[in-house]
């Protein structure tokens, strides 16, 4: 698997046996990430978290770490605080540290959205030294097309860098939004997105799946645009599983890297969710077929 693996430059030499070991952990050593999201506390407050279809234990943050630690995942995305009250618990969870976040109650037709730092990578490097939790990446959040996308640019690049510097693997949140955006589901400007992503060198975009009758054929842009960053789609809302796994079996055929599922896996039972982790890691790590994957969420081989 070494020699599959494209090392930036900017990863020292003398870190770059850390920065094979995890992303040969976050990719289970198949190049494509399954990740976990559970930073959607600070994005969505409790909204994904309480109501009516959503089970009551989901309204426990730890809810998101016994599935974390029970599934076979890439890593679980969180903030750093949230990990550092319950890391000490689930010391078995590779982890990525996402970097910033903010709430949607300021609605874009009030003000264009910016997410600024709330760690930096310097300090999840010592909170990694001290506490010694697999912490294998750090992601970081771009609003391309607010007004705000200088400040939110600068910040990822710095954010790319530093990762590398500590043989992190860095990945980018980037989804366009703000008034200058008319349609956030745009192929093309979702590719555009992916294209910035290479150019501050990450080595995972996590952006939408476009919302076109024809999404398959026109992701591809998105990915050729990537170059040699990989994509990752966004779960979205709760929908059917099989739907959900069709989806997502799509988005790796049209040449996705992994996903990033949050409510889709944490909106259930905790053996409903572990069964639906099994099932997205066989088709996105294993490459099974979606019929092989429900079956497996079902509890069965075969459907």
């Amino acid at each position: 698997m070494k020699d599959k693996i494209s090392v930036p430059l900017d990863v020292p030499p003398e870190v770059k046996g850390t920065f094979i070991f995890n992303f040969q952990e976050i990719t289970r050593k198949s190049g494509r990430l399954m990740l976990f999201a559970g930073d959607q506390k600070i994005e969505h407050l409790n909204n994904d978290f309480y109501g009516e279809g959503i089970p009551k234990e989901d309204g426990d943050p730890e809810h998101l770490f016994k599935i974390a630690a029970q599934s076979p995942i890439g890593a679980f995305a969180a903030q750093l605080g949230l990990i550092a009250r319950y890391g000490d618990n689930y010391r078995n969870i590779p982890y990525v540290v996402k970097l910033n976040s903010k709430t949607n109650l300021v609605k874009t037709s009030q003000q264009d959205p910016f997410s600024a730092l709330l760690t930096s990578v310097h300090q999840v490097i010592l909170f990694k030294n001290i506490s010694d939790l697999k912490i294998l990446g750090v992601g970081y959040t771009i609003y391309l097309g607010s007004e705000y996308e200088d400040k939110m640019l600068k910040q990822a690049a710095q954010v790319v860098r530093q990762a590398h510097r500590n043989g992190l693997i860095a990945i980018l949140w980037i989804y366009p939004r703000g008034k200058a955006v008319a349609n956030e589901k745009d192929p093309h400007l979702i590719a555009g997105a992916t294209g910035i992503a290479a150019c501050l060198g990450a080595d995972f975009v996590k952006v939408n799946y476009p919302d076109t009758y024809q999404a398959k054929k026109d992701f591809k842009e998105a990915i050729r645009a990537a170059g040699r960053t990989g994509v990752i789609c966004a779960g979205g809302s709760s929908i059917d599983v099989g739907e959900f796994l069709k989806r997502l079996y799509d988005q790796i055929q049209a040449g996705a890297a992994g996903n990033a599922t949050g409510r889709n896996i944490h909106q259930k039972t905790l053996p409903e969710a572990v069964l639906l982790c099994k099932a997205i890691y066989a088709i996105t790590i294993e490459g099974k077929p979606p019929e092989e994957a429900l079956g497996i969420y079902k509890g069965s081989k075969y459907v």
